[in-house]
C-alpha cells in the first residue's frame, strides 16, 4: 500500500493529518515535459454497491491523439467514501492502472478536483504527488469557491475561481452549449496553465479527449 493511501484503520482524523502534509508537497509549476510526447486521461467509478472501485485509463499520443493503450483496473474499496477524504478511497486503484499502461504519461487529465478542493488536495492533486505525474484535475462542478466575473459564453472562454482572496482554479467553457467545466492544477501544472492545456486536447466534447475516452470505457462491463 502506498504511503499516500495507508491502511485504513478507521482514523478519519489521521487521514486529514496526512493529507495536509501531502497538500505541503503539491507543486504549482510547471514540470511537464515540453513539448508533450504522452497524455492520459483517468477516471474512477464503483461497482458492486460501492464495494469495488474501478480506475480506467487511457494513454494518447499528445500530437495525433492516437490512443496507445487503454487499461482498466479494478480492487475491493479498502475505506468508505468520507466527505472530504474519498482520494484515499480512489487513489490505490489509479496507482494500478497507472502502472498497467505501457509508460506513463506526459501529462494525467485526472476526473476530479485538483487545488479547486476544501483542503486543496483533491483526487487529481492526491494521484500526482503520490506517482510524480504531472496532473490537472477537470470536474463538471464545484466543491468550493464561486467565480466573481462573468463567464463568456465563447468556446475556450474561462474566469478564476476563487475561495475568499486565493485562487483554486478555473470555470472553462469548453463548448458554448454547455455548462463550464472546473480546472485545477494537482501537482507540476502551473494555475495559468491548466485552462490552455485542456482545452488543447478538448475535441467536439465538453471534456478533454483522454477523459472523453476514459469515461467511455468506465462502465461496470469495461
Amino acid at each position: 500500500m502506498s504511503s499516500a493511501a495507508p491502511q485504513w484503520a478507521g482514523d478519519a482524523e489521521a487521514l486529514r493529518e496526512l493529507q495536509a502534509s501531502l497538500a505541503g508537497q503539491v507543486e504549482l509549476r510547471d514540470r511537464f515535459a515540453q513539448p508533450l510526447r504522452s497524455i492520459a486521461g483517468f477516471e474512477v467509478g464503483s461497482e458492486d454497491e460501492g464495494a469495488t472501485v474501478r480506475a480506467v485509463a487511457v494513454l494518447m499520443d499528445a500530437d495525433t491523439l492516437a490512443v496507445l493503450d487503454r487499461q482498466t483496473a479494478r480492487r475491493p474499496a479498502s475505506m468508505p467514501a468520507l466527505p472530504g477524504l474519498r482520494s484515499f478511497r480512489e487513489l490505490p486503484a489509479l496507482l494500478d492502472v497507472l502502472a498497467m499502461l505501457r509508460h506513463a504519461p506526459d501529462l494525467a487529465f485526472v476526473r476530479g478536483h485538483g487545488s479547486a478542493h476544501p483542503q486543496r488536495f483533491g483526487i487529481a492533486a492526491h494521484f500526482g504527488v503520490a506517482s510524480g505525474v504531472p496532473s490537472i484535475g477537470v470536474a463538471t462542478s464545484t466543491l468550493t469557491g464561486e467565480a466573481r466575473m462573468a463567464l463568456h459564453e465563447m468556446r475556450g472562454a474561462f474566469t478564476p475561481l476563487r475561495d475568499g482572496r486565493q485562487q483554486i482554479g478555473w470555470l472553462l467553457r469548453s463548448r458554448p452549449d454547455c455548462e463550464p467545466l472546473v480546472v485545477s492544477p494537482g501537482h507540476r501544472v502551473a494555475m495559468a496553465a491548466a485552462p490552455e492545456l485542456v482545452m488543447r486536447f478538448a475535441t467536439d466534447n465538453r471534456l478533454p479527449e483522454p477523459l472523453r475516452l476514459a469515461g467511455t470505457q468506465a462502465s461496470p462491463m469495461a
